[in-house]
């Protein structure tokens, strides 16, 4: 029984392609049938939910309330997964709160799965913002993504300034998001549904639709390269992880049946034994023999004394 997990997204720099990262992620349980809900919090209108809107509600990640409806839920939603999309410059902010409230607490205790998706831009500023944040996150699942989708260039780091960084963070696993056709990515934005559905043709309503079959191909070889890297880092393992209480509790209800049945039988041997009348009859004694073979039937054995 997998424990909650809750996936968060985000950048302290906007136009890093953090609503698309999300879009892939949300394709991607949905191929794995792991049950999935989404908080957009780019408020109040919502980027994420235009593409995902039945299963992706518009919240303000700063509101108290939006705060308690995200995660007051996480074990009673019925989803697997709980998937936030931090609007830009959201992220630090976020992260403090989740510490000041205690959910950094229960990742450490096991009681939730935390990962956090942070969204690099090609400047220093993000390097900045990965040691800013990773002092958070020592016991939460750290996926280091470089988009390129918008044709994002990240040779503007010098190597080794990145490596000093990244060394730092021993749990972070790096992501990388590659290139997708400006053309294709215009023409998935304008029919405003999942990447899965443009690859399959369809509208939003389920209804055949007329995307081009070249934008298609372009789109699902894509599309295969990114669910590849979350393969890679095992994603759907972390995700899936058990939860220890939980499959105690279940081992118990299994066991449970099976010991009251052991039980009842024990008792009801003691029981047969008790309700059976015992004889001792002594050896040279030929009259209590006979009072013995008269009993006979009810105890099939006649012990004898010495």
């Amino acid at each position: 029984m997998a424990r909650p997990a809750v996936i968060l997204l985000g950048a302290d720099k906007g136009g890093v392609g953090k609503t698309t990262v999300s879009r892939t992620l949300l394709d991607y349980f949905a191929d794995r049938k792991i049950s999935t809900r989404a908080f957009d919090t780019e408020w109040p209108k919502g980027t994420l939910k235009r593409f995902h809107p039945e299963i992706t509600d518009v919240v303000d990640v700063t509101s108290v309330p939006d705060q308690m409806k995200i995660f007051d839920t996480i074990e009673t939603s019925g989803t697997q997964v709980t998937l936030i999309d931090v609007r830009a410059g959201l992220m630090s902010p976020t992260l403090r709160a989740l510490r000041d409230i205690g959910f950094l607490d229960m990742t450490k205790w096991n009681q939730v799965t935390f990962a956090v998706f942070h969204i690099l831009g090609p400047s220093i500023a993000s390097l900045d913002e990965i040691a800013e944040t990773s002092k958070l996150l020592v016991d939460a699942r750290y996926f280091l993504v470089k988009n390129f989708i918008n044709d994002t260039s990240f040779f503007d780091w010098d190597q080794d300034t990145y490596n000093s960084y990244f060394n730092r963070i021993p749990h972070a696993v790096e992501i990388t998001v590659p290139k997708l056709s400006e053309m294709a990515c215009e023409q998935v934005e304008l029919a405003s549904v999942p990447f899965a559905s443009f690859i399959g043709n369809k509208k939003r309503n389920g209804e055949l639709a007329v995307n081009s079959f070249v934008l298609r191909g372009y789109v699902r070889h894509w599309l295969q390269k990114v669910w590849a890297e979350y393969d890679r880092v095992k994603l759907c393992d972390v995700i899936s992880k058990a939860d220890p209480a939980a499959t105690a509790a279940a081992a118990a209800r299994e066991i449970a049946p099976a010991a009251a049945a052991s039980r009842d039988a024990a008792f009801a041997a003691l029981s047969a034994t008790a309700a059976t009348p015992r004889i001792f009859v002594a050896k040279d004694d030929a009259g209590t023999r006979d009072a013995a073979a008269r009993l006979q039937r009810q105890e099939p054995r006649v012990a004898e004394s010495s």
